[in-house]
């Protein structure tokens, strides 16, 4: 049962959002039905703070609401192609430039994650130059003269995280029991997952864990780097990291850096996750502009680990199949991929859906990006989902969001950043070596040899027989079909 805080705190989200005319803006009222037009009329009666664009207007609502409303704020931000360019740069402010906290209580912080005093571990410690939902980070250099950075959680930020994570529950609970064409979103299980992601940010150990982890998954590609974790430098409030190179993406002068390859870097960016994901099963989650690094030609390096994302063996199976299916244009086998894995029930047609993902996938196919109008794309999608019964898979909620953000961000590099092309040669790479027919006989004979251990373990006494639960069949809507779930995420959140 939700607390009675949850709900005062539910309603006053909603307050703030009318107060700022960010709920229905009236910049979209030629949209509105007239039943909507009459409600939205309504509440500007109580509209206090109208000065600004849309964006802004969201902006400076979501900044008050707290981290989890911030977090889908940056996930806006890189979607201009989608929301237009005007009200991403608005929402940008919310990456890594909100208002810091006091040096003093950093310093503390500091010092008593650590168990010494700044001077003793710092030879300098500089005023913060980013400042998140969560978190701020501070230049600083070593004793030795080796330039850091030094992350630090946001003094009280537990118990705030803790009343978010009520509301959006309470949110999704709400959803879920009233409007019933959302329920397909599964809203309680996405907000459980959204939840416990964010929870697990909360620990600065946990999050060098990851960074160490993706640095040594990174170097085995070279699409992408991470700044070295110093290890002396790791409490659970305060993280150290070598100093990250180049420029922040979120920085307007990033992208005009002398010798910066901006195609390069798209691609480089798109490879990057795919690699992560397909080739060793973890990636990093957050890969917003501000957490982004890019340097001359196109070396980019990634910050802030505190959203690790992972798949197992069958799921990046599924992953790979659809793709390829995609970038061969076999819309057939990518519907039956999709019955295989009971993605979509079984009483729907596959040469039905294979025409349903045809009718989406041919006219974006081989298109400049810039010619492509990704709002009326993930429109279609989105009724395709509704129109076959496919729920939101929240397990893959990460894969999906990080997807989206990935996309954004790669066309905000380079407006004609063919994601085809940038996905070919890791798709190729990793059907070549895991679709083989060696790889096939080693996948039989794993299978055979775990069927032969729980045979062995059925003969066990009865109270000791322990049976492997079947490996999952989580099927990846991805790719163009990780852009409708990408949506599903988006409205499960902007409802819940």
């Amino acid at each position: 049962m939700a607390s009675l805080g949850a709900y005062l705190r539910l309603f006053g989200a909603g307050w703030t959002l009318v107060r700022n005319d960010a709920l229905l803006p009236r910049e979209l009222d030629a949209f509105y039905s007239p039943a909507v037009r009459v409600g939205a009329n309504t509440l500007r009666i109580f509209a206090s703070r109208r000065t600004g664009r849309p964006g802004e207007r969201l902006a400076r609502s979501l900044e008050g609401l707290g981290p989890v409303a911030i977090k889908l704020g940056q996930l806006l931000s890189t979607r201009g192609d989608i929301f237009g360019r005007q009200f991403a740069e608005d929402m940008g402010r919310l990456k890594d430039k909100l208002a810091p906290f006091p040096m003093v209580q950093a310093r503390a912080v500091i010092a008593q994650e650590l168990g010494q005093p700044v001077e003793a571990i710092f030879a300098s410690l500089g005023e913060p130059v980013a400042a998140a939902s969560l978190a701020q980070a501070h230049p600083a250099t070593l004793m030795d003269g080796r330039a850091v950075a030094v992350k630090v959680l946001r003094p009280g930020i537990e118990r705030r995280v803790a009343a978010d994570s009520a509301v959006l529950a309470l949110a999704a609970k709400l959803v879920e029991r009233w409007a019933t064409p959302i329920r397909r979103l599964e809203p309680v299980k996405l907000a459980d997952t959204v939840i416990r992601a964010t929870e697990l940010e909360l620990d600065l150990r946990l999050e060098a864990a990851g960074a160490d982890e993706l640095a040594e998954v990174m170097a085995k590609d070279g699409y992408m780097s991470a700044p070295k974790v110093l290890w002396e430098g790791v409490g659970k409030r305060v993280l150290t990291m070598a100093w990250a190179d180049g420029m922040a993406l979120s920085d307007e002068a990033a992208l005009s850096q002398p010798g910066l390859d901006r195609k390069a870097l798209a691609d480089n960016l798109t490879r990057a996750f795919l690699a992560q994901a397909l080739d060793h099963g973890v990636f990093h989650a957050d890969l917003h502009e501000g957490n982004l690094f890019a340097a001359a030609p196109a070396k980019l390096q990634a910050v802030d680990f505190g959203i690790i994302g992972r798949l197992g063996a069958v799921e990046r199976r599924y992953l790979a199949e659809i793709l390829w299916g995609f970038l061969q244009r076999d819309y057939p086998r990518v519907a039956q991929v999709h019955f295989d894995a009971g993605y979509v029930p079984r009483r729907h047609s596959v040469a039905a859906f294979a025409q349903a993902l045809r009718a989406v996938g041919e006219p974006v196919f081989g298109q400049r990006a810039n010619a492509v109008a990704m709002s009326r794309v993930l429109t279609q999608l989105f009724e395709i989902t509704a129109l076959y019964d496919m729920h939101l898979r929240p397990e893959l909620v990460l894969l999906q969001k990080t997807m989206m953000t990935v996309e954004g961000v790669a066309r905000r590099i380079d407006p004609l950043h063919d994601i085809w092309g940038a996905s070919e040669p890791v798709v190729r790479r990793w059907i070549a070596r895991e679709l083989s027919p060696v790889s096939r006989v080693k996948q039989l004979a794993g299978e055979a040899e775990s069927a032969i251990r729980n045979i062995a373990r059925l003969a066990q006494p009865a109270e000791a027989v322990v049976v492997e639960p079947p490996r999952s069949s989580a099927l990846l809507w991805f790719a163009l079909g990780a852009l409708a779930a990408g949506v599903a995420f988006l409205a499960g959140v902007l409802f819940g």
